[in-house]
């Protein structure tokens, strides 16, 4: 049976912790960040984590499962 492959978009959107959670960045912080006070676009800056709900399905995108 083929390998796996890793889905292209999801590698450059996540990445695995140490403890193998998975970081993501936060979306609305790409342009029109003129209208954005600066305490939104500070806290956008920050990576998060992808929601318990999620991991399944973004493991699955990136081979992990």
């Amino acid at each position: 049976m083929p390998k796996m492959k890793t889905n292209s978009g999801a590698k450059k959107r996540f990445a695995l912790t140490g403890t193998g959670k998975i970081k993501r960045k936060h979306a609305y912080k790409s342009h029109i960040l003129t209208k954005k006070t600066k305490k939104q676009k500070r806290n956008l800056t920050h990576t998060g984590l992808v929601h318990s709900t999620d991991v399944n399905n973004v493991k699955l995108l990136l081979a992990l499962k």
